[in-house]
């Protein structure tokens, strides 16, 4: 006989277990009496870009330095809910930026995807909001962030097509007007890496 499970004290997991009801589970079967807490836990991990401001996320990562070649970070893994089925997109991030007297902490580029990308998203608004933030933050020459993911809401239902990647560009200042610019840094993206 199973266990009957304790009260689930978070609303996520109050709507998780309604939901399994409406499916046509029984939520107090073995295998399912921990799945409301775990999926809410999953549900606040995966979102927890909310409460995080890019701004405090690099402010004490911003430092004086005279240098005015491109900087690029390349390869970033990201996982993110799409906002119109809440299903999993992911892949990888290219964010290149042009110094205009200041650089940001290596470490802080990818923290900045993370935030952004743990929200519910579409791939085009995060890769615009990445590369506003940067140049919000750092106001470089230029910023350009280019994402490339798969989708499984495209995957898994609707057109069900396994493998497509959606690629999205966001250029910003020297990156937009100047195209030998954009050219270097897609370049620079798509060559394999030598380490």
């Amino acid at each position: 006989m199973a266990r009957p499970r304790p009260e689930p004290t978070d609303p996520i997991a109050e709507l998780v277990e309604s939901l399994l009801a409406e499916l046509g589970e029984d939520p107090s079967r073995q295998g399912l009496q921990a799945t409301p807490d775990r999926v809410a836990r999953a549900i606040r991990e995966l979102t927890n870009g909310y409460g995080v401001k890019p701004e405090e996320v690099i402010a004490d990562a911003i430092f004086d330095q005279d240098y005015d070649e491109m900087v690029v970070v390349k390869d970033i893994p990201f996982y993110s809910l799409c906002e119109h089925h809440m299903l999993p997109f992911f892949g990888k991030v290219h964010v290149g930026y042009l110094p205009k007297g200041k650089i940001i902490g290596l470490s802080k580029i990818p923290r900045l995807v993370e935030v952004f990308s743990h929200r519910l998203q579409i791939q085009e608004q995060l890769t615009r909001e990445i590369a506003e933030a940067i140049d919000t933050n750092l106001a470089p020459k230029g910023v350009a962030v280019v994402i490339e993911a798969r989708h499984l809401c495209m995957e898994m239902r609707g057109v069900e097509t396994p493998g497509g990647h959606m690629l999205t560009s966001s250029m910003l200042g020297t990156f937009r007007r100047d195209a030998r610019t954009r050219a270097e840094f897609l370049d620079l993206v798509r060559r394999a890496p030598d380490v």
